[in-house]
């Protein structure tokens, strides 16, 4: 065998691969992996081979992110960004701060704020109109289900008392009725659609500042969780194809086609014509997204039973199906008989069932496709339904940061689900268990992208850093192996890499490189590792 470009050896190197899930040193030809081992590897080390001594750090395949909005997180990056605290003094210091600075914007946007720095999640447009009076404010929250407006912005909308809520979304009001400033879901795109769109340079730039960023985490790859344009975010599909097309996109991506809930099947023939349209180099729109229900601190996740009130007694509320269910399955027969992915947005117990139950549908109707549909946030699964994830070939796309006690998961979520439904919350190891594929994601923007804090809280079901000492559902931590792989070979699976997401010859080489081993440190540190060395397809693109 001829001499390979770049060899790693001198530290563990761990494949994800079951057959061989540990080596201690690996080569690369041009693109690829061509040798996976120990000392023998050495023997294709030639006068050009450039030598990586890992020196003990840990070699792993490159992260993959199965959920996440790339393109409109990096845009935010340049927008009024409120990620950097959680008082709602300090966001109106920097809304305000922003505003003065950029007396050229038309409106305020950006986010980030958290829910929980508001008595009952709830912010008024009177905070906002005190640091912005005279122009327009719409700030999303951290999770991107609802947005906070200023009076100015409710008033170009002409929302007021009497403006009834969308059927996909809620006002929150005043005692008179008047909109007192937060937007939940689709009642967000009654502001938003006035915002001025922003333009295919600003998109790009977001795209490759986000891609900068990412890859200095090792993430490699991810899938897009929404092409098409919604409320205030413009599609973010021109920004892809053109990276793609002039090379700067160094990353593997898979779009998910936006599901316009409004319309019906009659969009399937459009979503296969953009299928042809998008697909480039690195990018390829294969998948389409169907949102299905909400949050659960919004009260709009689908639920099989209804929400708690303040006192622990029934609502006549259990929350919101996007899609009618028999519609649901419908669709996604359809979609699946034309090869795309289906990728389900299914929060609450109630939007999980019908996702599976659709997914039962498709395959019943057109037998098993390989199409690789996947349910995305999984955060209350009914016990019943953990079995089906695997009998179906249904993938469990988690976000493991999530799955942890924090303010909005202690206040506004488990005193309104009540005990047993809480103990139903990301049921990672049940799920691993009944023997589903776990893929995992960040939905950055929504929470952070790193997939060393995910693996972190996986494992310990405890967010990184923190001094509470209770753990989450400790039942459902799953070890440090499965976490891995679940961003590695489950997202590359997800995303219809075959040839990537584990260490073997003939694999593209697109790696990580951590600065130690988290498979043999004390649980409690994995958070502390830190990337050292990011590949695609044998090309440095990270490094510190």
């Amino acid at each position: 065998m001829s001499a390979a470009d770049l060899v790693f050896t001198g530290g563990p190197v761990f494949t994800a691969d079951p057959a061989r899930s540990r080596a201690s040193s690996l080569a690369v030809t041009g693109d690829r992996i061509t040798a996976v081992g120990h000392d023998e590897v050495r023997d294709l080390i030639g006068p050009g081979t450039e030598v990586v001594d890992l020196a003990g750090r840990l070699l792993l395949p490159g992260f993959q992110d199965a959920h996440i909005h790339a393109v409109n997180g990096g845009v935010e990056m340049a927008e009024c960004d409120l990620t950097s605290t959680v008082g709602a003094a300090d966001y109106l210091r920097l809304i305000g701060a922003y505003a003065q600075a950029h007396p050229e914007r038309e409106w305020i946007t950006g986010g980030g704020w958290s829910l929980e720095s508001f008595e009952g999640g709830m912010p008024t447009r009177q905070l906002l109109d005190r640091v912005v009076p005279d122009r327009p404010v719409l700030l999303s929250n951290r999770d991107h289900h609802g947005a906070w407006a200023n009076s100015r912005a409710l008033e170009l909308a002409g929302i007021t008392a009497d403006t009834p809520d969308p059927a996909d979304g809620r006002i929150e009001r005043e005692p008179d009725g008047s909109p007192a400033g937060m937007l939940q879901e689709g009642a967000v795109a009654l502001v938003a659609r006035l915002v001025p769109p922003g333009t295919a340079r600003e998109r790009l730039d977001g795209l490759l500042r986000a891609q900068e960023m990412l890859h200095s985490l090792g993430i490699t790859g991810w899938q897009d969780a929404l092409l098409g344009a919604l409320g205030d975010k413009p599609d973010p599909s021109d920004a892809y194809l053109a990276a793609a097309r002039d090379g700067s996109l160094t990353a593997r991506v898979t779009g998910a086609l936006w599901w316009d809930r409004e319309q019906g099947a009659e969009q399937v023939e459009r979503l296969a014509a953009l299928r042809g349209q998008l697909c480039h180099g690195r990018f390829r729109a294969t998948s389409v997204k169907i949102m299905q229900d909400g949050i659960a601190e919004n009260f709009t996740a689908a639920m099989t039973a209804p929400y708690l009130d303040g006192c622990g007694c029934a609502t006549a509320n259990s929350g919101l199906s996007f899609v009618d269910p028999a519609a649901l399955r419908e669709y996604v027969t359809k979609l699946d008989a034309l090869d795309f992915q289906v990728h389900f947005h299914a929060l609450g117990d109630r939007a999980v069932r019908e996702a599976l139950d659709a997914v039962e549908a498709a395959v019943a109707a057109n037998g098993r496709r390989g199409n690789r549909h996947h349910l995305a946030h999984l955060q209350v699964v009914h016990p019943e339904d953990v079995p089906r994830f695997a009998r179906l070939g249904a993938i469990a796309n988690i976000q493991p940061l999530w799955a942890a006690h924090e303010p909005q998961m202690d206040e506004l979520t488990i005193p309104f689900l009540g005990p047993e439904r809480a103990s139903w919350q990301y049921p990672f190891g049940d799920l691993l268990r009944a023997g589903a594929t776990l893929a995992a994601g960040s939905d950055w923007p929504v929470s952070s992208p790193a997939p060393l804090e995910g693996i972190h809280v996986a494992v310990n079901r405890k967010e990184p850093g923190t001094t509470d000492d209770r753990v989450f559902l400790p039942e459902q931590r799953i070890d440090v192996q499965s976490a891995i792989a679940a961003y590695t070979a489950g997202s590359a699976h997800v995303n219809g890499l075959d040839d990537a997401g584990s260490l073997r010859a003939g694999h593209l080489a697109d790696l990580v490189v951590l600065d130690r081993d988290i498979l043999t440190a004390p649980a409690e540190e994995i958070a502390r590792a830190r990337v050292e060395r990011t590949y695609v397809g044998g090309r440095l693109v990270h490094a510190v």
